[in-house]
């Protein structure tokens, strides 16, 4: 890909697209809760062939027709979501805190086949608490403050650290 074209794809994500990291509960999981992160590209079904060009173009990702007329092309997890940002950062400029932001919760994150500690899941949720702020969520349930309540109510976590944890982030 040239310069230009990763310019423009950067431009359309500031402008069509969506840069996401999210708590999503887990039944199957230990510790409850999964850091999901992910970049999705909003474009009228009768673009879709837009929409394909790119995927081939970033090499990750699906594409999924909505049933109000909208696709998206959505790129998941850790390291495919890390790639794009990096390719596309030196371009974005809207959604350049999203990105950083990003981009500091996902190089933390454990390597494949390795698990995240109770106490780096909790640290790095609060640090995804900050999307609720960048992207205007009004939806949000799972927080930081639910996953801490999960890992106490599974005695995952020392409670008195987690509580001072808490208090001190919703500080800053």
């Amino acid at each position: 890909m040239t310069k230009e074209d990763i310019a423009y794809i950067a431009g359309f994500l500031d402008g069509d697209g969506c840069i996401m990291l999210q708590l999503v509960y887990r039944h199957d999981y230990v510790l409850g809760y999964q850091i999901r992160a992910s970049i999705v590209f909003y474009q009228k079904q009768q673009y879709i062939d837009f929409l394909a060009e790119l995927k081939e173009q970033l090499g990750y990702g699906y594409i999924r027709k909505r049933n109000d007329g909208m696709a998206e092309y959505t790129i998941v997890g850790v390291t495919p979501v890390q790639e794009v940002l990096l390719l596309l950062l030196p371009y974005i400029k809207l959604k350049k805190k999203q990105a950083e932001l990003s981009l500091r919760v996902l190089e933390k994150m454990p390597g494949t086949g390795n698990k995240i500690s109770p106490k780096l899941l909790l640290k790095l949720a609060q640090e995804v608490d900050k999307f609720a702020f960048l992207n205007y969520s009004k939806r949000r349930t799972n927080t930081s403050s639910v996953v801490s309540e999960f890992l106490k109510s599974h005695n995952l976590l020392d409670s008195v650290e987690t509580d001072s944890q808490v208090r001190s982030n919703t500080r800053t």
